[in-house]
């Protein structure tokens, strides 16, 4: 997938919004929602919401062994997070949230995890299955962030095929966002039902014929979101 840098730049600065509710992301933002295994309350963290039960440990272990401020506090947690119940621990949330916000070495490697563990990959599956526009990987990036991957059962649901099959990138594209809201809009969660903003401001893109990602500003989770500066 080729990019420019403020086509990039745009697509993480839409996902920060979604996540944690601002463009620059919010490297200290802890939510608890009963979304874990069997319903269970679980932390999410982070710029870009780390799951507790997800990669948080691999996040954590990173700064721990990175150096930073709150590294020696946090190292009796590194091999705890998503073995261990963390939510209702409060120490463990300070730390967290001071590190994501106090300390520009979390900041730092927050931004290398979520370009290893989630950017990388989805483009990764972009390039394999032939996609080339920069909304679709918007699309494809929010569903790795939010859901881990493009959710096959979505993809049971309309007939297109991606490019590498010879389909239509935007009539793929389209398709997916449509019966991923609808998905969302009908989840059991709580928490998944109301996330359904995402789709929605995907929606009106797609709708926009914003495929280049150049119809500035992008209004995502009710926020106006603009290229960084510099």
């Amino acid at each position: 997938m080729l990019l420019e840098s403020s086509q990039k730049s745009i697509i993480e600065r839409v996902i920060n919004c979604f996540e944690s509710g601002t463009a620059d992301g919010d490297y200290g933002c802890i939510s608890v929602y009963a979304d874990g295994p069997h319903n269970i309350r679980q932390i999410t963290y982070g710029r870009s919401q780390v799951t507790e039960y997800g990669n948080l440990r691999q996040l954590v272990q990173m700064y721990v062994e990175g150096g930073g401020i709150y590294s020696p506090a946090l190292r009796p947690y590194a091999d705890k997070a998503g073995s261990v119940p963390l939510v209702g621990n409060i120490e463990f949330r300070d730390l967290l949230r001071k590190a994501g916000r106090e300390d520009p070495v979390m900041q730092k490697i927050q931004d290398r995890f979520f370009e290893k563990s989630y950017f990388s990959p989805a483009m990764k599956w972009a390039d394999q299955h032939g996609f080339g526009l920069p909304l679709s990987a918007l699309v494809i990036y929010d569903s790795f962030i939010h859901s881990g991957s493009i959710l096959w059962l979505i993809r049971q649901r309309f007939p297109e095929n991606p490019p590498d099959l010879g389909g239509d990138e935007k009539a793929w594209t389209h398709a997916y966002v449509r019966e991923r809201h609808k998905w969302l809009s009908s989840h059991p969660r709580d928490a998944v039902r109301a996330s359904v903003y995402r789709t929605r401001d995907l929606k009106r893109q797609i709708e926009a014929r914003n495929w280049a990602l150049g119809q500035l500003p992008i209004m995502a989770n009710g926020i106006p979101v603009n290229p960084k500066e510099g």
